[in-house]
């Protein structure tokens, strides 16, 4: 089995830190995507719990079509919110998305290590 990963040479996270880890990796149809916060450029971008939850899943999907991936291959996400408050608009956007057919889901509170609300991450499969 060959496992590609994407971004392996680290991005850049907030203050101009080197990320020490892939975007996403890749092996035999199934795609795991980092998780990924409401971040442009290596900063987070303000806002909302709605604009920062549709920039932080837009980032996962970016990197799920730079692998060759869309939202009909996604099996499961995982969610971190910073406050319970942002569930409902968390899952407003969340349907948007992802309409009537949803993937499998975790969701939970926790404090994130950068100055944002929300974080997401998933695994895609894409089968022969």
């Amino acid at each position: 089995m060959t496992i590609k990963r994407y971004g392996a040479e680290g991005g850049k996270g907030t203050g101009g830190q080197h990320l020490p880890f892939s975007r996403a990796t890749e092996a035999n149809g199934w795609l795991h995507v980092s998780g990924q916060t409401p971040m442009k450029d290596g900063e987070i971008v303000d806002g909302g719990i709605i604009d920062q939850s549709r920039l932080a899943i837009q980032n996962c999907l970016d990197i799920m079509a730079e692998a060759g991936y869309g939202t009909e291959h996604v099996m499961h996400v995982t969610v971190i919110l910073t406050d319970a408050r942002y569930f409902q608009s968390f899952n407003k956007v969340f349907k948007e998305v992802f309409g009537e057919n949803p993937p499998a889901r975790i969701l939970s509170v926790a404090d994130l290590v950068v100055d944002c609300k929300v974080e997401v991450g998933l695994v895609c499969y894409k089968g022969e």
